[in-house]
């Protein structure tokens, strides 16, 4: 075995957003594309020699070839051990888990998240630091810099290290240990949850369809809810990883989960549904025909959180991102606790995290966490849900409506325009940051503008500043309008409005959210031109 240094120069484009870098899976195989970033990423973080890493990545296609090219580059750079998920699979929190348990230095998670995958989908690689989160801005920033130099990486040429068995083994000096990729995490979720409870409910009679879309989630809800806690066999619906998920799109929410939507608003419907994404970060709740909103669904698990083990002691306080609806606010009110308004992305958090300013976490998009780990976490949601349902002794629906008689219901919706002409989205976001100033006082589709901004985060830990997160407008009668756009796709630029309008009258909680949301509807297409501007008649997606 032997150290190649390859002369390479850099390749446009390398830029990491919120979540890493995210590309076509046929851009990622190109000729020194994905040497090119890692070597980056091992400059922009001081050189990874004599340092512990994790490596893992959601089964998509070209996971295992790329965790091979990982492994052979970080022994070429001299760092002291890699700790990989069997088979290079770890699912985004366990990888997290594992990064913190282990005290390793970070780690590299081969995922592009909720996007499709297969050799014509999307491949994605993120570095996680040492406190098992997302790099923050600063680190991001460092490695892009890398990726505009760079003239030369280095690669050991070897054979393919057994990523199948479980043990280890060494390539030169770099120890080469694969351990089991549910186990550890499995691990932490006993700690945070009454298993008996949940057993005993179970037990009872109570029936759950855990939809895992054919990606990572698959064998850790497979081993929980089946194996560990007794659900019922096949409760765990497309529980097999595939390299493509299925020729379906691993994102968990009502478009994409269809056939779950369907079961759980059958007439003999489970007692409740779930889904998770392609890496397992992501989360979607539905009860017995009920839909509960990313957003409700943070509300509700902070109202509930005492009746949950690891919480019962009491939240030290809340954040959400920006978008998100602002009913977590108003039950972070009631428990008399902080309630913080950070960016999109999950690494916003971790400073909060970190400082013990913040117990519970979220984002409208389907994601939802704690401080157990340092990223969103699909199946610790799910877990929360059934844990607060056994203890609660309650249905979804009954909680739900419970939930809004108490605090108000924020309706809700998310209108996504995909793979949208760049220029023209990026257009449309420049001309009404202008007007920005001009619109307080004005109306839009009837409705009186009161405040229109830009929003920018001052991060109270450690002082950064983050602008340019999202135009956001607050309407009469508490209706919101936040518009972004998105930095998770690969094609194109996704426009994302979101919508909200708070009800407070008992009688009228029941509405069609989108038929609820009519009047903000009409006042975001007259603000931005939505329409005429990309010339879409609607979204392609609807959450």
């Amino acid at each position: 075995m032997t150290i190649m240094t390859i002369p390479t120069k850099p390749i446009e484009g390398q830029k990491p957003g919120t979540s890493g870098l995210r590309k076509k899976t046929r851009v990622f195989m190109g000729p020194h594309y994905l040497e090119n970033y890692l070597q980056a990423t091992w400059d922009g973080i001081g050189g990874v020699a004599g340092k512990t890493l994790v490596l893992g990545g959601d089964g998509r296609h070209f996971n295992d070839r790329a965790a091979q090219v990982m492994l052979r580059m970080a022994a070429a750079s001299g760092a002291k051990k890699v700790i990989v998920g069997q088979n290079a699979l770890l699912s985004t929190p366990a990888a997290s888990h594992l990064i913190r348990k282990r005290k390793a230095d970070g780690g590299i998670i081969l995922s592009a998240s909720h996007n499709p995958g297969g050799p014509d989908g999307d491949f994605g690689v993120k570095y996680n630091v040492a406190n098992g989160g997302p790099a923050p801005e600063g680190v991001t920033e460092k490695i892009f810099a890398a990726t505009t130099t760079i003239t030369e990486y280095k690669i050991v040429e070897a054979q393919d290290i057994d990523l199948a068995t479980i043990g280890t083994s060494h390539l030169l000096d770099t120890e080469i240990e694969v351990v089991d990729p549910v186990a550890d995490y499995q691990d932490l979720m006993e700690q945070l949850f009454d298993f008996p409870a949940i057993k005993a409910l179970f037990a009872g009679g109570f029936r759950v369809s855990f939809d895992a879309m054919h990606a990572i989630t698959g064998p850790y809800a497979k081993a929980i809810l089946e194996d560990t806690l007794g659900a019922a066999p096949g409760s765990v619906t497309n529980g097999v990883p595939l390299p493509d998920f299925g020729q379906g799109h691993p994102d968990p929410n009502p478009i994409w989960a269809r056939d779950l939507m369907q079961t759980m608003f059958a007439d003999d419907a489970p007692d409740f549904g779930a889904a998770s994404d392609g890496d397992g970060d992501r989360n979607m709740i539905v009860g017995r025909g009920i839909y509960v909103t990313p957003s409700d669904s943070l509300a509700a698990i902070a109202a509930n959180a005492s009746h949950v083990k690891a919480y019962a002691g009491g939240l030290k306080g809340v954040a959400r991102s920006m978008p998100t609806s602002r009913a977590l606010d108003r039950v972070a009110e009631s428990l008399g606790i902080d309630c913080y308004e950070t960016p999109t992305g999950w690494k916003f958090f971790g400073n909060l995290l970190d400082a013990g300013r913040a117990t519970i976490c979220g984002e409208e998009s389907a994601g939802t966490g704690s401080d157990h780990v340092r990223e969103k976490d699909g199946l610790w949601a799910v877990l929360f849900w059934i844990n607060m349902l056994a203890a609660r002794k309650i249905s979804v629906a009954a909680l739900m409506a419970e939930h809004w008689k108490t605090f108000g219901r924020n309706y809700y919706s998310r209108h996504d325009y995909e793979a949208v002409d760049s220029v023209a989205a990026q257009a449309l976001v420049d001309d009404l940051r202008k007007r920005l100033p001009d619109l307080p006082g004005t109306t839009a589709a009837g409705l009186s503008v009161e405040s229109a901004d830009e929003f920018a985060y001052d991060d109270p830990v450690d002082g950064s500043r983050s602008e340019g997160q999202g135009l956001r407008f607050t309407l009469d009668g508490g209706g919101r309008i936040v518009l972004r756009l998105s930095g998770t796709g690969t094609e194109g630029a996704t426009l994302r409005v979101y919508l909200e309008r708070v009800e407070t009258d008992a009688d009228r909680m029941h509405d069609d959210p989108q038929e609820a949301l009519a009047g903000i509807i009409a006042a975001a297409e007259a603000l931005a031109g939505i329409k005429q501007r990309t010339g879409r008649d609607k979204p392609d997606v609807i959450t």
